[in-house]
């Protein structure tokens, strides 16, 4: 059986994406998502994104990075999943229910509301998640959100200057973060304007992370730093993400399609 697959990308963080829904999938594992990412060995992707059926959604989105930890959720994924759909559809995630629909900017998601009680980022022990009294380094007092999965962002006067391929897997890694973490380094431009840069739990830097804009955008609406629409620059690209006054996130960006193909799952060691 060969598995036919869908190379992506949004903005340069691409996935490979294997629909389930029509077809029988070989059985997923950690290590079958590993052999799919590696970029010399496998397809190549930062993130192996599968579509399933779903009994509470319209499909149902699994995302496993390329260490092979699935993760509950994927922002620039979810625009990819929103343009092979084509249409508005709603999208069960372990992270919980998005929904995807073509905008005159790309795809829009609307991403649910953001969550900052420290039980829920997790963290270790109890503090407070908007300004968070923890240093490392140079990079000090983050904030916390959650957007469907974890991030922790700092903000400082240059970003582009932030050692991240050093500090963000200590980061990642620290006993405060149960669940690991994606780190966010920003630098507020203007009261519309962010540059950021992720280090992606179980992906390392990226190209760009949409996740990462929505919590670092909504880390900075709470500090007051910018207005509640802002474009976040990443060096794949730029999203737009709105905190609506109903409380939820909007994230308008693009997606694309890089190539089809298929292949021998037995190759990539999967029963």
């Amino acid at each position: 059986m060969r598995v036919p697959f869908i190379k992506m990308h949004g903005l340069g963080n691409d996935f490979v994406v294997l629909d389930g829904r029509a077809q029988a999938l070989p059985a997923l594992s950690s290590a079958f998502a590993v052999a799919l990412a590696d970029r010399r060995t496998g397809i190549g992707c930062d993130q192996l994104v599968v579509l399933e059926p779903s009994g509470k959604a319209d499909l149902k989105a699994r995302f496993f990075n390329q260490d092979g930890s699935e993760v509950e959720s994927c922002g620039n994924a979810s625009r990819a999943i929103g343009l092979l759909i084509g249409q508005r559809a709603m999208v069960e995630t372990l992270g919980g229910l998005i929904e995807v629909a073509p905008s005159a900017g790309g795809i829009t998601v609307d991403m649910g509301q953001p969550r900052f009680e420290w039980d829920q980022i997790p963290l270790a022990y109890a503090m407070d998640t908007h300004h968070m009294p923890l240093a490392w380094e140079a990079l000090e007092i983050p904030t916390a959100v959650n957007v469907g999965n974890p991030h922790v962002i700092f903000f400082v006067t240059d970003c582009a200057a932030v050692e991240l391929d050093r500090l963000g897997p200590e980061i990642e890694h620290d006993p405060m973060f149960p669940a690991r973490i994606n780190v966010n380094v920003a630098t507020v431009l203007d009261r519309s304007h962010i540059r950021l840069r992720v280090w992606e739990r179980g992906a390392g830097e990226t190209r760009a992370c949409g996740t990462g804009a929505c919590a670092t955008a909504i880390g900075a609406m709470r500090r007051g730093l910018v207005e509640r629409r802002v474009t976040v620059s990443l060096p794949g690209g730029d999203l737009q993400i709105e905190w609506t006054e109903a409380g939820r996130i909007l994230m308008t960006g693009p997606a694309t399609i890089s190539f089809r193909g298929d292949f021998d799952p037995a190759d990539f060691g999967a029963e």
